[in-house]
């Protein structure tokens, strides 16, 4: 199918399972539609599967978004639980459109629960409760994580069967340029390597070129990865920073946290550090899975340069575990890790120009073809190790891909009935049916207002003035919205610039601001290290941010 013939299918409203080789357009497609709904007024939620494949459609995990959460499943107690909550209760009810990206990762069980869990938001007895539902991704991608057992994919859910999806496998190429690296994509989505790209891939083996600059390293194994960023650590000179996870909560909890999340327990950074971030903060600049080089320290934070050029403070963040908003295990650490050197499932998502290879070590099918697949070419490959179950598939997936062809193929004769005319009035129709507007003066207003990136950036810190106004606090706000505790502050500055609330629920205790103004008084710049200094660190930098509100 063309990106043209998808792009009228979704926006005729249909629940759509967006799909096709790595490089295929799917990401640019969904961009497309994303901007379409915004232009015209329609509200869409933008989540992914991962904090990666969130960022490349400027969203959010699909278990943040929903609320489930580091659920697998959710049982009617955790429904009720969740619609008692107003402000997601709101998201879900202005909701028209849903976006999932790598779906392909989401266990059916889950999916399951986000469709059970929509239909209650709704109050709606239809697949996801009436919303229009866009699934995009690539089963020879990673499968899902099980613990034991065989693996099964989101399609083998009653969720996906109830949804009358329609498949658009898009068969263009817009990543890897010249044959060779998209025919040998091609063979192992077919499950037949030929004799020729065996060859290709002995020849790689047998002389790596290790090409020039500083290629990102794939590796199957954290093990393998810990080595090589620490042995890089090693060669670099200048001081060494320290950082050691803070916990609170129950020793159990704590573990089982401390071992779920990727921020190390004990992070050692230096000067010309290459490294990751494994949280997200998108008003901050970062998410899951961006990476960029550490140029300085300010007062002993780390300041990372990303490799989109934005420089960042790195602060302290805290991962929770709770249950019915009672907090029961905490860790706070720096959101970033070593990343010389980076497993192939944190790669997901990423398009290189070059990358080092060990596929020696493979242990479940499709890592081999998602470490190939984000090259734009063979050249910019160096292979260090290959075993056969790196060019292996799931059969599973292989006759699934046959199915999903098939429906393709299917869909895309059907659509070439209907006139431009025709699709014109689905569209409109379903535009209509949305709340959206269909006036070409109020599209184009839209329009700039999109494409200037007023949409999202201003209303930034008056989407945290509503949730205060719901009685939320710092913390709450911060998880609500995906941010740190500092980012939240921010927006509780610019909100009192501009005299829009009253923040008297947030003022510190009368004790702690007595001793905050005077630190403040004493010293001839009023600069928050200073303040820090002369208090010995008795309160972090958020903490004297916010007094410094009410001085």
């Amino acid at each position: 199918m063309t990106q043209v013939q998808a792009l009228n299918i979704l926006k005729a409203g249909r629940n759509v399972y967006l799909t096709g080789a790595a490089g295929s357009g799917k990401t640019y497609i969904l961009n497309k539609y994303i901007a379409y709904l915004k232009e015209r007024g329609v509200p869409v939620a933008v989540t992914a599967s991962t904090g990666i494949a969130a960022t490349h459609i400027g969203g959010m995990t699909i278990h943040s978004w929903s609320g489930m959460g580091i659920k697998d499943s959710l049982s009617d107690f955790d429904i009720e639980t969740l619609v008692q909550k107003e402000y997601l209760w709101k998201r879900y009810d202005k909701t028209k459109v849903l976006i999932i990206d790598e779906v392909s990762m989401i266990h059916p069980e889950m999916f399951n629960g986000l469709d059970k869990l929509a239909r209650a938001m709704k109050g709606s007895d239809k697949a996801f409760g009436g919303m229009q539902v866009i699934l995009s991704g690539d089963f020879f991608q990673l499968p899902p994580i099980t613990k034991g057992g065989a693996t099964v994919y989101v399609d083998s859910s009653d969720a996906w069967k109830g949804m009358n999806v329609r498949v658009c496998y898009l068969e263009e190429q817009h990543r890897q340029k010249g044959g060779s690296l998209e025919s040998i994509l091609a063979e192992i989505r077919d499950g037949e390597i030929s004799y020729s790209t065996q060859e290709i891939f002995e020849e790689l083996l047998a002389s790596p070129e290790h090409l020039e600059g500083q290629p990102t390293r794939l590796y199957t194994h954290n093990a393998d990865v810990d080595t090589i960023n620490e042995k890089e650590l090693k060669k670099l000179s200048g001081e060494t920073f320290s950082y050691e996870m803070q916990s609170r909560g129950k020793a159990n909890l704590v573990a089982t946290l401390s071992k779920s999340i990727l921020a190390p327990q004990n992070l050692h950074l230096k000067k010309d550090a290459i490294v990751m971030f494994v949280k997200n903060s998108f008003e901050d600049g970062y998410v899951n899975g961006t990476l960029g080089k550490v140029i300085d320290f300010d007062e002993g934070a780390p300041v990372v340069e990303t490799y989109s050029g934005k420089k960042i403070i790195v602060s302290l963040a805290t991962w929770e575990v709770e249950d019915g908003g009672k907090i029961l295990a905490a860790v706070d650490q720096l959101p970033v890790r070593l990343a010389w050197a980076i497993t192939v499932h944190k790669s997901q998502g990423m398009s290189l120009d070059a990358a080092e290879m060990d596929l020696s070590k493979s242990f479940v099918p499709g890592q081999g073809y998602v470490a190939l697949s984000r090259l734009r070419s063979i050249e910019g490959l160096t292979l260090l190790g290959l075993n056969r179950m790196a060019l292996q598939v799931d059969p599973y997936v292989l006759e699934l891909n046959k199915w999903l062809l098939a429906e393709s193929a299917k869909w895309s004769k059907r659509i070439k009935k209907f006139t431009a005319k025709e699709f014109g009035e689905m569209h409109t129709d379903f535009i209509d049916k949305s709340g959206g507007t269909n006036s070409e003066r109020e599209i184009a207003k839209n329009k700039a207002a999109v494409s200037e990136g007023i949409g999202e950036a201003v209303a930034s810190h008056h989407k945290t003035l509503s949730l205060i106004e719901e009685g939320m606090n710092l913390k709450e706000l911060a998880k609500e919205r995906g941010m740190t505790v500092g980012t939240i502050i921010s927006h509780l500055e610019k909100l009192q610039a501009e005299d829009a609330v009253d923040l008297k629920d947030f003022k510190p205790k009368t004790e702690d601001l007595k001793k905050i103004k005077t630190a403040y008084s004493s010293l001839k710049e009023k600069k928050l290290s200073g303040v820090h200094k002369k208090l010995k660190g008795k309160y972090t930098y958020e903490e004297l941010r916010l007094a410094r509100l009410f001085l």
